[in-house]
Protein backbone atom coordinates (compact mmCIF):
# COMPACT_ATOMS: atom_id res chain seq x y z
CA UNK A 1 0.00 0.00 0.00
CA UNK A 2 2.85 2.31 0.81
CA UNK A 3 4.26 1.69 -2.66
CA UNK A 4 0.93 2.65 -4.19
CA UNK A 5 0.95 5.96 -2.31
CA UNK A 6 4.48 6.70 -3.45
CA UNK A 7 3.59 5.89 -7.06
CA UNK A 8 0.41 8.00 -6.82
CA UNK A 9 2.44 10.84 -5.29
CA UNK A 10 4.94 10.65 -8.14
CA UNK A 11 2.16 10.78 -10.72
CA UNK A 12 0.55 13.74 -8.98
CA UNK A 13 3.92 15.51 -8.76
CA UNK A 14 4.61 14.85 -12.44
CA UNK A 15 1.05 15.86 -13.31
CA UNK A 16 1.44 19.20 -11.57
CA UNK A 17 5.01 19.78 -12.72
CA UNK A 18 4.33 19.22 -16.43
CA UNK A 19 1.83 22.05 -16.84
CA UNK A 20 4.29 24.44 -15.17
CA UNK A 21 7.05 23.40 -17.54
CA UNK A 22 4.70 23.71 -20.50
CA UNK A 23 3.69 27.20 -19.40
CA UNK A 24 7.32 28.26 -19.16
CA UNK A 25 8.02 26.79 -22.60
CA UNK A 26 4.97 28.56 -23.97
CA UNK A 27 6.21 31.83 -22.51
CA UNK A 28 9.58 31.30 -24.15
CA UNK A 29 7.89 30.67 -27.51
CA UNK A 30 5.37 33.50 -27.11
CA UNK A 31 5.74 36.27 -29.64
CA UNK A 32 5.97 39.72 -28.14
CA UNK A 33 5.61 42.59 -30.52
CA UNK A 34 6.33 46.24 -29.95
CA UNK A 35 6.06 49.15 -32.32
CA UNK A 36 7.74 52.48 -32.76
CA UNK A 37 7.26 55.70 -34.73
CA UNK A 38 10.72 56.57 -36.08
CA UNK A 39 9.44 59.76 -37.74
CA UNK A 40 8.40 61.17 -34.36
CA UNK A 41 11.79 60.27 -32.96
CA UNK A 42 13.66 61.74 -35.91
CA UNK A 43 11.71 65.02 -35.75
CA UNK A 44 12.63 65.27 -32.05
CA UNK A 45 16.36 64.88 -32.66
CA UNK A 46 18.23 68.20 -32.52
CA UNK A 47 20.57 67.00 -35.29
CA UNK A 48 17.62 66.88 -37.67
CA UNK A 49 17.35 70.69 -37.91
CA UNK A 50 21.01 70.93 -38.94
CA UNK A 51 20.54 68.15 -41.49
CA UNK A 52 17.50 69.89 -42.96
CA UNK A 53 19.48 73.16 -43.25
CA UNK A 54 22.41 71.40 -44.94
CA UNK A 55 20.07 69.61 -47.32
CA UNK A 56 18.23 72.84 -48.12
CA UNK A 57 21.55 74.62 -48.77
CA UNK A 58 22.55 71.78 -51.12
CA UNK A 59 19.20 72.00 -52.93
CA UNK A 60 19.49 75.80 -53.22
CA UNK A 61 23.01 75.51 -54.71
CA UNK A 62 21.85 72.91 -57.22
CA UNK A 63 18.78 74.97 -58.16
CA UNK A 64 21.00 78.01 -58.68
CA UNK A 65 23.36 75.97 -60.84
CA UNK A 66 20.40 74.67 -62.87
CA UNK A 67 18.95 78.18 -63.25
CA UNK A 68 22.30 79.44 -64.57
CA UNK A 69 22.56 76.58 -67.07
CA UNK A 70 18.96 77.14 -68.15
CA UNK A 71 19.51 80.89 -68.59
CA UNK A 72 22.63 80.21 -70.68
CA UNK A 73 20.68 77.77 -72.84
CA UNK A 74 17.81 80.25 -73.35
CA UNK A 75 20.26 83.03 -74.23
CA UNK A 76 21.97 80.81 -76.80
CA UNK A 77 18.61 79.83 -78.32
CA UNK A 78 17.67 83.52 -78.61
CA UNK A 79 21.02 84.33 -80.24
CA UNK A 80 20.50 81.48 -82.70
CA UNK A 81 16.99 82.69 -83.55
CA UNK A 82 18.32 86.19 -84.23
CA UNK A 83 21.07 85.02 -86.61
CA UNK A 84 19.16 82.07 -88.11
CA UNK A 85 18.08 83.98 -91.21
CA UNK A 86 21.59 85.14 -92.10
CA UNK A 87 23.65 81.97 -91.60
CA UNK A 88 24.20 79.15 -94.06
CA UNK A 89 22.25 75.90 -93.95
CA UNK A 90 25.38 74.06 -92.77
CA UNK A 91 25.98 76.56 -89.95
CA UNK A 92 22.29 76.35 -89.00
CA UNK A 93 22.48 72.54 -88.85
CA UNK A 94 25.62 72.64 -86.66
CA UNK A 95 24.08 75.24 -84.35
CA UNK A 96 20.85 73.25 -84.00
CA UNK A 97 22.86 70.11 -83.15
CA UNK A 98 24.84 72.09 -80.58
CA UNK A 99 21.64 73.50 -79.04
CA UNK A 100 20.05 70.04 -78.99
CA UNK A 101 23.13 68.75 -77.18
CA UNK A 102 22.93 71.62 -74.66
CA UNK A 103 19.25 70.88 -74.11
CA UNK A 104 20.06 67.21 -73.49
CA UNK A 105 22.76 68.22 -70.97
CA UNK A 106 20.22 70.44 -69.21
CA UNK A 107 17.72 67.58 -68.97
CA UNK A 108 20.41 65.20 -67.69
CA UNK A 109 21.47 67.77 -65.11
CA UNK A 110 17.88 67.99 -63.89
CA UNK A 111 17.57 64.19 -63.62
CA UNK A 112 20.92 63.90 -61.85
CA UNK A 113 19.89 66.75 -59.56
CA UNK A 114 16.95 64.71 -58.23
CA UNK A 115 19.15 61.66 -57.72
CA UNK A 116 21.86 63.72 -55.99
CA UNK A 117 19.28 65.15 -53.58
CA UNK A 118 18.12 61.65 -52.62
CA UNK A 119 21.71 60.45 -52.19
CA UNK A 120 22.65 63.50 -50.13
CA UNK A 121 19.55 63.10 -47.96
CA UNK A 122 20.38 59.46 -47.28
CA UNK A 123 24.03 60.32 -46.58
CA UNK A 124 23.01 62.94 -44.01
CA UNK A 125 20.23 60.94 -42.36
CA UNK A 126 21.93 57.53 -42.27
CA UNK A 127 23.85 58.23 -39.01
CA UNK A 128 20.58 59.23 -37.31
CA UNK A 129 18.86 56.10 -38.57
CA UNK A 130 21.72 54.00 -37.22
CA UNK A 131 21.44 55.74 -33.85
CA UNK A 132 17.67 55.20 -33.74
CA UNK A 133 18.08 51.55 -34.75
CA UNK A 134 20.58 51.00 -31.93
CA UNK A 135 18.16 52.49 -29.40
CA UNK A 136 15.28 50.40 -30.76
CA UNK A 137 17.36 47.24 -30.45
CA UNK A 138 18.39 48.12 -26.89
CA UNK A 139 14.79 48.78 -25.77
CA UNK A 140 13.55 45.65 -27.55
CA UNK A 141 16.15 43.53 -25.76
CA UNK A 142 15.29 45.10 -22.39
CA UNK A 143 11.60 44.39 -22.92
CA UNK A 144 12.29 40.96 -24.40
CA UNK A 145 10.39 41.76 -27.59
CA UNK A 146 10.39 39.31 -30.47
CA UNK A 147 9.56 41.91 -33.13
CA UNK A 148 9.38 45.69 -33.36
CA UNK A 149 7.20 47.16 -36.09
CA UNK A 150 7.35 50.59 -37.67
CA UNK A 151 4.04 52.45 -37.38
CA UNK A 152 4.13 53.51 -41.04
CA UNK A 153 6.02 53.08 -44.29
CA UNK A 154 8.30 55.66 -45.90
CA UNK A 155 5.37 56.62 -48.11
CA UNK A 156 3.25 57.44 -45.07
CA UNK A 157 1.11 54.31 -45.30
CA UNK A 158 0.25 52.93 -41.89
CA UNK A 159 1.47 49.45 -41.04
CA UNK A 160 -0.37 49.26 -37.75
CA UNK A 161 -3.97 49.90 -38.60
CA UNK A 162 -5.29 49.39 -35.10
CA UNK A 163 -3.79 49.21 -31.65
CA UNK A 164 -5.94 48.87 -28.56
CA UNK A 165 -5.39 51.24 -25.66
CA UNK A 166 -3.59 48.40 -23.87
CA UNK A 167 -1.36 47.88 -26.91
CA UNK A 168 -0.61 51.58 -27.09
CA UNK A 169 0.27 51.59 -23.41
CA UNK A 170 2.19 48.31 -23.32
CA UNK A 171 3.75 47.93 -26.76
CA UNK A 172 4.47 51.40 -28.16
CA UNK A 173 8.15 51.84 -27.37
CA UNK A 174 8.56 55.23 -29.10
CA UNK A 175 8.90 57.14 -25.82
CA UNK A 176 11.39 54.63 -24.42
CA UNK A 177 13.52 54.88 -27.53
CA UNK A 178 13.39 58.68 -27.29
CA UNK A 179 14.46 58.47 -23.64
CA UNK A 180 17.35 56.20 -24.61
CA UNK A 181 18.39 58.87 -27.14
CA UNK A 182 18.05 61.60 -24.45
CA UNK A 183 15.25 63.32 -26.37
CA UNK A 184 12.85 63.42 -23.41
Amino acid sequence: MKKAWIILGCFLFIGFALPVEKTQAQEQNELTIGYVDPQTIMRSMPEMAAIERRLQNFIDRKRQEFAEKEATFRREVEEYQQKMAVISDEARRREEERLASLNLELQEFQQNFQQEIQERQFELIEPLLDKIQGAIEAVAKERNLTFVLNTMTNNGDFIILYASERAQRDYDITDEVMQRLDLM
